[in-house]
């Protein structure tokens, strides 16, 4: 495999399980050492890193809710302390619920931008330092197709991912002059496992047949965009968000 991210440092958030651990893995195929941040689940994070370790990589798990500010920046100083610096940020971590707007409270409104958006604020802003002497890097965030379509009670997320796009493309523009680009990736109707707060595993054979290319993207469809993205051949491309979706939704 290609060694594209060779001497390359990735902190992925979120990145226990489905779409982050993928990412993770990827770019630790390929060469980078890899950062893998978990909120709570500590044995799935382990496990990212054993199984980058078992295959000759380099990985350090960091359990952090990147919400919180100082977690956060603890989070990057292990990185820089671990591996010397870092390239490539990549924002995952996000809350997934299912709640009628008119029973929403004001509280699981703000959870839900607190990680999404907020987290995604916070890591850029104590990552970007790190990134600037090593000649710029890249920051791609996780979005996702329900803020360009509409999907009933999931207005926090919608919100929270409109804004995650907003601030990708802010500090695209901010952040260019250093060399940093900044996008983000768009999935639509993802194969994973989605926990009961997210509204449980989805009508495969309905959703398959509404998608014009016929199926739901697998997680290593959605590694490949952010690979893209956050690569060597995408360097010419920020602020921007790319959609992969299968047809589902057309720019």
């Amino acid at each position: 495999m290609e060694q594209t991210f060779a001497g390359k440092v990735a902190l992925v958030t979120g990145a226990g399980k489905n779409i982050g651990r993928t990412i993770a893995l990827d770019l630790a195929q390929r060469g980078a050492s890899v950062v893998v941040n978990g909120r709570s689940d500590r044995a799935s994070v382990d496990a990212v890193v054993g199984e980058i370790n078992a295959a000759g990589g380099q990985a350090l798990g960091c359990m952090a809710d990147v919400s919180d500010e100082a977690a956060t920046n603890r989070m990057i100083a292990d990185t820089v302390a671990a591996f010397g610096g870092i390239d490539v940020v990549v924002s995952n971590a996000g809350l997934r619920r299912q709640t009628r707007f008119l029973e929403m409270s004001l509280k699981e409104w703000r959870e839900i931008l607190s990680v999404a958006l907020d987290g995604a604020f916070i890591l850029a802003r104590a990552a970007v330092p790190h990134m600037i002497p090593r000649g710029g890097g890249a920051i791609v965030s996780l979005s996702g197709i329900s803020t360009h379509v509409g999907t009933p009670n999931r207005c926090h997320v919608s919100a929270s991912k409109a804004g995650l796009e907003g601030l990708m493309r802010a500090l695209a523009i901010e952040l260019a002059p250093v060399g940093i680009t900044c996008n983000s990736v768009a999935p639509g109707a993802v194969d994973t496992v989605r926990g009961a707060s997210a509204g449980g595993a989805l009508p495969s054979a309905l959703i398959d047949r509404s998608i014009p290319l016929g199926r739901k993207a697998s997680v290593d469809d959605i590694a490949a965009a952010v690979r893209y993205l956050a690569g060597p051949d995408g360097r010419y491309v920020t602020g921007q968000t790319l959609h992969v979706n299968g047809g589902l939704f057309l720019t």
